[in-house]
């Protein structure tokens, strides 16, 4: 996590059907591979803190969360709600669980990584590399064998120390306690995580927003760096998760970003706010738990209510789509709504920034038509996203592809 407060977010409250696959400057739409359900909606499970990171999932525990200002790990769980799980937690960022059911955790505020035993006590894991403090550790995974891969970047030093090391590591703890650095080429070295059979290592460069693999070799070193993929928009790569087929999910820009194994650009599931980490959870491994800014989020993955069940083209709420398409520089934009509800509208351009917010307000049952005039705008691909809240905290959301054409 790079915790940047300052920086810029869309207000966007949702996941969001659409894929971006970059071929030769072009934009295509190819949402039938994304792995993320047609109808998941994104949900807001808790909120109200100062800055989330680092979800981990534990069945008897529930969620785990890092607040890093706060310097508090919260638990969450389905009917309990939100308690403190650990204060003070230096700082904690990324959290994962060892072998042994262990909480392993970075420390930005402590620049160190510790594990927290069964009966509560910390051990100190790593602290310092030949000598000298480690930067800010960062973000965490525990391989099988039990060594503990993590990045190190000075993102978050504390006020009134300075980094000693002059470079940003990833490092390998061995199931023995040696430290080893891996690799020193990254300068913001940030999320992390193996393929499923742990043969590659996924580390991304922050604001560069670019994920690299590695091969994992036998012996535990990684070899054959090379650039596995890419964020278009401004912002920030941040932790990133794979899931058993081998596709990536990546926190960054808008949201988080679902990447194929050969690392074509899937899906983005939009969520609202500085999206910092996501990681699965439940009992049944289906839902994917995301932190970003005050709140943490959930889409789910295996079940999922009534409405979202229906087909395309049947469905009880729906984005048709605009005619002429293409336009220029006028288009009249439907959609219907099964009952009275809160609509946002936007009109997003492909580097995911805010053209225009069309309608803002409640909107009743029935086809409604209205019409955007684009005479300001570039020719271009735009994208139509059509965000209807379905209870307090659930929201469903659609998007249509336009093109302006002068």
């Amino acid at each position: 996590m790079m915790l940047v407060c300052e920086q810029k977010q869309l207000d966007m409250k949702s996941s969001v059907k659409h894929v971006l696959v970059l071929i030769a400057g072009f934009v295509s739409f190819v949402a039938a591979q994304s792995p993320v359900p047609q109808h998941a909606t994104v949900e807001m499970v808790a909120s109200g803190f100062q800055f989330v990171e680092g979800p981990v999932w534990k069945d008897g525990v529930g969620l785990l969360f890092s607040d890093i200002p706060a310097n508090k790990v919260y638990q969450w769980t389905p009917g309990a709600g939100v308690s403190v799980f650990r204060s003070p937690s230096g700082n904690s960022n990324g959290l994962t669980f060892d072998a042994q059911g262990r909480l392993v955790m970075t420390q930005t505020g402590n620049r160190r990584i510790a594990r927290i035993e069964s009966t509560g006590e910390e051990t100190i894991l790593a602290a310092t590399y030949t000598g000298k403090k480690l930067n800010s550790p960062n973000d965490v995974v525990v391989k099988s064998d039990g060594s503990i891969f993590f990045t190190d970047s000075p993102f978050n030093i504390p006020a009134g120390q300075k980094a000693e090391l002059g470079f940003s590591g990833i490092y390998r703890i061995s199931p023995y306690g040696s430290l080893q650095l891996l690799d020193a080429s990254l300068n913001e070295p940030n999320g992390i995580c193996f393929s499923p059979d742990e043969t590659k290592l996924y580390v991304n460069n922050s604001s560069e927003r670019v994920i690299y693999v590695w091969d994992v070799s036998s012996d535990s070193t990684i070899v054959n760096k090379r650039r596995f993929a890419s964020m278009n928009p401004v912002g920030y790569a941040d932790g990133m998760k794979t899931d058993a087929a081998g596709n990536i999910f990546c926190s960054g820009p808008l949201g988080v970003w679902v990447f194929s194994p050969a690392g074509v650009v899937l899906d983005t599931i939009l969520v609202p706010g500085q999206t910092s980490n996501c990681n699965w959870g439940d009992a049944s491994g289906k839902t994917l738990y995301i932190t970003s800014g005050t709140a943490v989020y959930r889409i789910r993955f295996s079940t999922t209510g009534v409405e979202d069940s229906a087909p395309r083209g049947g469905q009880l709420n729906e984005l048709r789509g605009n005619y002429p398409n293409p336009f220029n520089p006028t288009t009249t934009i439907q959609y219907k709504l099964a009952s009275v509800g809160h609509i946002i509208l936007r009109v997003y351009d492909t580097r995911g920034r805010l053209v225009s917010t069309l309608l803002d307000g409640v909107s009743g049952a029935g086809l409604h038509s209205l019409v955007w005039d684009a005479a300001g705008c570039p020719s271009g691909v735009y994208l139509l996203q059509l965000t209807l809240q379905k209870e307090s905290n659930k929201f469903s959301q659609q998007v249509n592809k336009m093109v302006l054409s002068k």
